[in-house]
């Protein structure tokens, strides 16, 4: 009787381990044997031409026959403009639970490109301003020329032929306000441009630094009793999160807020000059696609 209880007792346990491994593989099983591989879209903030890329590269996805749950496993991250979240989440990403992640914006590039130096993930970004400046690995003489497991897409936002249209519109235009985020390498690459583009054009460029997006509209406000006759705001996610901030304070100072973001424009920016961040985001969507193929 005492062999026949061990007997039994073996053999349930025997049950119940089987049925955990089942279970446990059950999303294997689901692609008829194989792993579904796991993908990740990781955007730094909330902003209208983030969430653009973001649904750029679920078309991609889609089209290509990509199904969340059936032949792949797809996660967005957002980090809500926090750093110290930004910086969980990509070594959250890089650990080898994720094949492909993608990356909307520099900021993004930036802590995923750092948190996976050992190649754990392959990493598709988009949606950046400057990849070359980004700090990543990526050569500016020699594009070819960057780490294997990491690729993408440039678009760099054309400050120059802004401010040119904002002189066409207002030729006596002398003086732009910016205000922007020092920390961050997107936004530092296109006030360089306009520092460069401005003085050609007889205009002066006046800026205002903010750390978080709570200071944009005391720092636009500044601006405006500077003297600026127009607002301009560039790739700067901080400053892009409160944008309405930007408009608030134009309106109150009766002047203008142009950019490089579009759907700015509907939301009461004078005009928006840059690409189409969803049809960014279906190209880098289209990268990832080739790989997971």
């Amino acid at each position: 009787m005492w062999v026949l209880q061990r007997l039994t007792l073996g053999f349930s346990l025997i049950v119940i381990a089987s049925g955990v491994l089942l279970f446990s593989d059950f999303g294997q099983r689901r692609a008829g044997g194989t792993r579904i591989p796991r993908v990740a879209i990781f955007q730094c903030a909330s902003a209208a031409v983030l969430d653009d890329g973001v649904q750029g590269i679920q078309e991609a996805l889609t089209r290509a026959g990509y199904v969340d749950g059936k032949n792949v496993e797809i996660r967005l991250f957002n980090a809500e403009n926090d750093m110290p979240t930004a910086n969980a989440i990509a070594k959250q990403l890089t650990d080898g639970s994720f094949d492909l992640v993608f990356t909307v914006s520099t900021v993004c590039l930036q802590v995923v490109a750092n948190a996976n130096k050992a190649g754990k993930a392959i990493h598709v970004f988009g949606l950046v301003t400057d990849p070359y400046g980004a700090g990543v690995g990526i050569h500016r003489d020699d594009p070819r020329d960057h780490p294997p497991h990491l690729v993408g897409l440039g678009s760099f936002q054309p400050v120059a032929q802004s401010f040119e249209m904002a002189k066409t519109f207002y030729p006596g235009l002398t003086a732009v306000g910016v205000p922007w985020n020092t920390a961050e390498h997107s936004s530092e690459a296109c006030v360089l441009k306009a520092r460069e583009t401005a003085p050609k054009l007889g205009i002066k460029l006046l800026e205002a630094n903010v750390d978080n997006s709570a200071g944009v509209f005391e720092a636009s406000t500044s601006l405006v009793a500077r003297g600026a006759q127009a607002l301009w705001v560039g790739c700067d996610v901080t400053v892009n999160v409160a944008l309405d901030s930007v408009l608030a304070a134009g309106k109150k100072g009766r002047i203008p807020v142009f950019t490089n973001q579009p759907p700015n424009a509907s939301r009461g920016a004078l005009f928006d000059l840059g690409a189409d961040y969803h049809e960014v985001g279906r190209l880098t969507g289209i990268i990832g696609v080739k790989i997971l193929q």
